[in-house]
């Protein structure tokens, strides 16, 4: 966000006077993210003001006027970005006093939330692809989205190339049928084909913002040698540890959760000044992680040693410093992680690089110099998975009685099954009706039953079963 005002934005006075009380002036593109009807597809750089830019509109209309039931749904890959964002986007619902409930909804989430709100749904609700598919899943389900107006999708990179893309975009397609008007910014700092992923929503308004100044990317010198072998980067903890103590807060990723373990241990071995150091990765248990996530907000820790958890979104404005241990496998993903350091638009991001092992050190020069070049790997979003599809389709049995040819029109609204042929779809319908001609002597994949023209579930009772199934991640 900038600290020097820009030119005058068409804002509502109530946006207008809170960014004018920060001493900011909203982006251009953040500005073409308000105005521009329809979908719209936002690429800019970490600390551009991505999710602000992402969540104006529903801002707008709450300052115009009071909003009812669930306007705006924000889906994002990670539990944890859904629990920062709500943690951001409350500052400027309560300085401008507007009357908006901001919830989530993940696998942290309680029971009697979870149930409350199936009958009385938050303003603004903050969730993942797998707890969209569980909620559509709901006999509920047309009342909770009936009113909804705004889709936001955060980090739609991560999403796009895997299956929970295609899940999320199903659920997409869902959503428009039950909201008509439905509006959906998608929001990335990293895009290989810009227009691939636009197809992939379905069709959006490609909206690209000012790059910013290059990140600060370079190998961290190491005392000692990198070994033979080793993914674990534990000979290089005592210089790990000498960048820390010069840096204000240090994110460390790291590949795995339990070479995560292991360094955050090795750390702690030459941490002769007793820096605070904390430790963030998906198997630690909610508490845990919510502990660390609020240490960091507070400024209470010196580093976090984390995992893909913290890698996307997240938005810790005291992180000046990132240091990946080994190779990043991904370009995408070193520039997301990159992002985490100086997370300021007019501010270069500092990250250094540790080799894990001697071979390791091709592939993180390769990477430097693919930052270096803004060359992103990556092959975009592939057609729709089937198995995904099938998914879908008992998720949504449970919500009620499917109409074949309406269902048909609806999945195919969908980016990635844009190009499906009414005989895959027949084929994947009758998989999940029938278990196919692989499964179809077996009772217990009888799962749907055609009356009047509608499959309906053959057994209620299965439905406990298919939304304890829900999702594709492996």
């Amino acid at each position: 966000m900038p600290d020097t005002a820009q030119t005058p934005s068409p804002l509502p006075a109530p946006l207008a006077a809170w960014f004018a009380a920060q001493g900011w002036a909203p982006h251009p593109h953040q500005i073409a993210m308000l105005e521009a009807p329809g979908d719209r597809l936002l690429i800019a750089p970490t600390g551009g003001g991505k999710t602000l830019a992402g969540f104006l509109p529903t801002l707008a209309e709450a300052s115009a006027g009071a909003v009812a039931g669930l306007h705006t749904l924000y889906v994002s890959p990670l539990k944890a970005l859904t629990h920062d964002i709500a943690r951001n986007l409350r500052r400027p619902v309560g300085d401008m006093g507007l009357d908006l409930r901001i919830e989530d909804r993940t696998g942290d989430t309680g029971a009697t939330t979870r149930r409350r709100q199936r009958v009385d749904p938050p303003h603004i609700l903050l969730t993942t692809p797998e707890s969209l598919a569980l909620m559509l899943s709901y006999p509920e389900a047309p009342r909770i989205f009936g009113q909804l107006r705004h889709v936001v999708i955060d980090e739609i990179h991560a999403l796009a190339d895997s299956k929970r893309g295609d899940q999320l975009m199903l659920g997409l397609a869902r959503l428009r049928m039950l909201a008509p008007g439905l509006r959906v910014a998608g929001l990335s700092a990293t895009v290989e084909n810009p227009p691939a992923l636009a197809q992939f929503m379905g069709g959006a308004q490609i909206i690209t913002a000012d790059p910013g100044p290059p990140p600060d990317i370079a190998m961290l010198p190491t005392t000692l040698t990198p070994p033979w072998s080793g993914a674990g980067g534990a000979y290089a903890a005592r210089d790990v540890m000498d960048a820390i103590a010069d840096a204000r807060l240090t994110l460390v990723f790291i590949n795995t959760r339990a070479q995560a373990e292991l360094f955050f241990q090795a750390l702690w071995a030459v941490n002769d000044d007793n820096l605070p150091i904390g430790l963030h990765h998906g198997s630690l248990s909610r508490d845990a992680r919510r502990k660390v996530e609020a240490a960091m907000a507070a400024g209470a820790l010196r580093a976090v040693v984390a995992t893909g958890s913290l890698d996307l979104g997240l938005d810790w404005g005291d992180v000046d410093l990132v240091i990946q241990i080994g190779a990043p496998k991904n370009v995408k993903r070193l520039v997301q992680r990159i992002g985490r350091a100086n997370h300021r638009y007019d501010a270069p991001s500092r990250a250094r690089i540790v080799p894990a092992n001697r071979f390791e050190v091709i592939e993180c020069v390769a990477a430097l110099q693919a930052v270096a070049a803004g060359e992103l790997d990556g092959d975009g979003p592939d057609t729709g998975a089937l198995d995904v599809l099938c998914q879908h389709l008992l998720v949504l049995a449970c919500a009620g009685p499917l109409n074949p040819d309406t269902l048909f029109q609806e999945v195919k609204a969908a980016g990635p099954y844009a190009g499906l042929s009414r005989a895959a779809f027949d084929d994947c319908l009758d998989f999940v009706a029938t278990g196919g001609y692989a499964l179809r002597a077996y009772d217990r994949w009888q799962r749907l039953v055609a009356r009047d023209g509608l499959w309906y579930l053959r057994d209620p009772r299965a439905a406990r079963d298919i939304r304890m199934n829900i999702g594709t991640i492996v």
